[in-house]
């Protein structure tokens, strides 16, 4: 896997000497600046701690099987300010050549929250998955028009949230199926928002969000079958 985060501190430098000091007991493989400076901090072939504890697909120990890029931005704590053009040019042209030389699939492009949606946020709801995939990195698809319909929420139970339950969990999130919109169900909702459909981020599967899901599954499944024939 491939886990993208901010690094929600003051400043690029600051997040280098947190990311290189034992006592911090956190850790990852580049850092890039707002410059589009990369610095490497762990080697690839070496485990870092940027995950923490999270899960995807069933797998818990993110860090075994994952490289991380930390992205210089003081996160939602300020303010969630844009990411940097140079910036981001140097994102992908890292993530491609990580992917190319690990052959990580594109689905398993990741952000942090997508892999802890109960306890973090980044890279954010501002973070711009949409032109990644447009160059190559990560699996996206135009997420579904915002619209009037149904809708599942917190405390809902039912049919239609042990089937919104299982679609999540097939993705890849860490979501039981329990046939209640509890917490859990909400974080990965407001985590598949914030990657997906990040017009709206309010934990709630409404018509919008659920077709968004349905067509990211069924792109994977075109591209299988397209891979098999």
């Amino acid at each position: 896997m491939l886990i993208l985060h901010y690094t929600g501190m003051g400043s690029g430098e600051g997040a280098v000497r947190w990311l290189a000091d034992p006592a911090s007991e956190v850790s990852c493989h580049y850092v890039v600046h707002e410059d589009g400076r990369v610095v490497q901090m762990v080697r690839e072939a070496h485990r870092a701690w940027h995950a923490g504890q999270g899960s995807w697909q069933g797998v818990s120990d993110i860090n075994s099987l994952s490289i991380g890029i930390e992205i210089v931005n003081p996160g939602h704590a300020g303010g969630l300010p844009d990411f940097c053009e140079t910036q981001l040019e140097a994102v992908i042209r890292l993530s491609a050549d990580i992917l190319a030389r690990h052959t990580i699939p594109p689905e398993r492009v990741l952000g942090h929250s997508d892999v802890a949606p109960a306890r973090k946020q980044d890279p954010g709801e501002k973070f711009p998955w949409a032109r990644l995939h447009r160059e190559g990195v990560g699996h996206f698809v135009p997420p579904a028009a915002i619209c009037d319909g149904e809708t599942l929420s917190q405390d809902d139970e039912g049919p239609a949230v042990l089937s919104w339950q299982k679609r999540l969990a097939a993705y890849g999130y860490d979501v039981l199926p329990t046939g209640r919109f509890d917490p859990p169900t909400r974080c990965a909702t407001i985590a598949f928002q914030r990657h997906f459909r990040p017009l709206r981020v309010d934990g709630v599967a409404d018509v919008s969000t659920v077709e968004t899901l349905r067509a990211l599954s069924a792109a994977l499944v075109a591209r299988d079958d397209v891979l098999l024939a």
